[in-house]
């Protein structure tokens, strides 16, 4: 997919097409998530600082990433690749590898392009979105050809042009070479696919071992053997949180931990897997990282026993200089667990009693406190002054003079207005855009922080309902019938945050949270 994240806010949002959208982390180390084509053009490009970006691009719309929206959209793209084949390889969101062959296509690059041809029209009639296609021998230069594509291009690497097209490429262009093995091959003098392949197979095993060696001697004549594998097993479930501020105190390091183990189970039961290896992950102030695991007796679901031997980790690890990141893994997984089941279930009850018990007496001082305060007033409780307690109690107190954070980028429903999405807030107010994939671009209106008739919502699907054409193309850029700019307003508070992709097979990058951890694995 090209530029997906952008490309789907900008589908969504009719006032940005056309125009510079970002989507990653907001906050002060906030990263680069997507950048749309035309934000491109000034030099943002994904993984980048988004510090940097805003130096860069200023007038951009800055927004969170909304995976919800994302996810539904990669569903409609990953069916309609299963059409095709039975072998399908997603590698992230927006971009998958196909076995054609394996669906009954005619291995002659007339049939390869015709197919090709016809997912690019699916891909944008389904999602109003567009796609690149590479059609190759292999998974490697499957990639090379869906990257020259971009955007909303098909590409066919013919057999017998393999060596030719790779040889004037950077060695960083063939997979597994990453800054190390690109940074050995330098010094020897090795920069092209062309030169790695002149170097010799053994030269290579030499200097690099003779695995990844050999490995590389291939691919550099072109050749790559990797089937396209339908299903991956994971071999591990883990969550991560970037801090905006580093983390010294260290009572706040071990809730983060323990709010992250609580995390990672709740992972962990969703993909109805168990695990026997506890995983912790320490990135300090210096951006050194550390890692310590704990291994169980036997697979766990039980968010007690991760967080206790998160616990006992982070326990051997010092923190007092302060850390930038914190992570909770389990590996090890397996589909059940070998836990005492009755065991379990006491250990339940007696924590659910517990509870009640606590919020019994928690609820009777409230009561009391209310009763008190009434009758000092010289106002008894009765019928016509009620007091909330218990629970009620908490809700009221929580809710009272709470402002609510608005990113820009969200969803937002309004009593009177519809549907539209913040533009930005600050000081306590908030600016929405009420707007929705299939209308003109919408009027910009401003509302305080804490108020009623103004809502999160869900994500509008980008094609309307009832079936009607998709959203402008990203190059057309809608009529803007007089609206306010679409970035003004747009990451006012530098306190805002969030945020990671790539486009149609590149990486993705964290993002960072408003005053708040955010996590940096969707």
């Amino acid at each position: 997919m090209d530029a997906f994240y952008a490309s789907a806010e900008q589908a969504a949002k009719p006032s940005l097409r056309g125009k510079p959208v970002i989507v990653g982390g907001l906050g002060p180390r906030g990263v680069v998530a997507t950048a749309s084509y035309e934000a491109r053009v000034f030099g943002v490009h994904s993984a980048m600082a988004m510090a940097q970006a805003r130096r860069l691009c200023p007038n951009a719309a800055f927004l969170i990433p909304r995976f919800a929206l994302y996810r539904k959209v990669s569903d409609s793209v990953m069916r309609l690749l299963h059409t095709l084949s039975p072998l399908v390889e997603p590698l992230s969101l927006d971009e998958a590898f196909v076995d054609l062959e394996a669906g009954g296509t005619e291995a002659t690059v007339e049939a390869a392009r015709a197919v090709g041809e016809r997912l690019r029209a699916d891909i944008r009639a389904v999602t109003g979105l567009t796609g690149s296609v590479g059609l190759a021998g292999s998974k490697m230069l499957a990639k090379i050809g869906s990257e020259q594509a971009k955007p909303d291009g098909l590409v066919i690497i013919e057999p017998g042009t393999e060596r030719d097209l790779l040889g004037p490429m950077s060695v960083r262009t063939l997979p597994g070479v990453g800054p190390a093995t690109a940074e050995t091959l330098r010094r020897a003098g090795i920069h092209t696919v062309a030169e790695t392949r002149e170097a010799g197979e053994a030269e290579l095993v030499r200097l690099l071992g003779r695995a990844h060696g050999t490995s590389l001697f291939l691919m550099a004549e072109g050749r790559d053997e990797r089937p396209v594998v339908a299903e991956r097993d994971a071999k591990s479930i883990s969550v991560e949180d970037t801090f905006d501020v580093d983390v010294t105190d260290r009572t706040r390091v071990q809730l983060e931990i323990a709010r992250l183990a609580d995390r990672c189970v709740r992972r962990l039961r969703e993909a109805g897997r168990s695990g026997r290896t506890v995983v912790i992950k320490v990135r300090r102030y210096d951006f050194s990282t550390l890692t310590r695991s704990e291994t169980l007796r036997g697979p766990t679901d039980d968010p007690g026993v991760v967080r206790e031997a998160a616990a006992r980790l982070i326990d051997s690890v010092d923190t007092t200089a302060g850390v930038r990141l914190l992570g909770v893994g389990v590996s090890g997984l397996a589909d059940y667990t070998q836990e005492d089941l009755f065991a379990q279930a006491a250990q339940a009850a007696k924590a659910a009693k517990a509870a009640k018990a606590a919020k019994a007496a928690k609820a009777a001082k409230a009561a009391q406190a209310a009763h008190e305060a009434l009758e000092d007033a010289g106002h008894p409780p009765g019928p016509e002054r009620p007091e909330p307690v218990g629970e009620r109690a908490e809700e009221a107190s929580e809710g009272a003079g709470k402002p609510r954070h608005w990113l820009p980028g969200t969803d937002v429903r309004h009593t009177d207005y519809g549907a539209g999405w913040v533009q930005g807030s600050g000081v306590g107010r908030v600016t929405v855009r009420f707007e929705e994939p299939w209308s003109r671009p919408g009027r910009v209106r401003t509302f305080a922080v804490d108020d009623p008739a103004l809502e999160p919502s869900e994500p509008l699907p980008l094609l309307r309902p009832d079936a009607g054409p998709g959203p402008a193309p990203q190059g057309e850029a809608a009529s803007s019938d007089g609206t306010t700019d679409p970035a003004e307003g747009m990451g006012r508070d530098p306190r805002e945050a969030e945020g990671p992709d790539g486009s149609a097979g590149a990486g993705g990058g964290p993002g960072q949270g408003q005053g708040q951890p955010v996590t940096s694995r969707p």
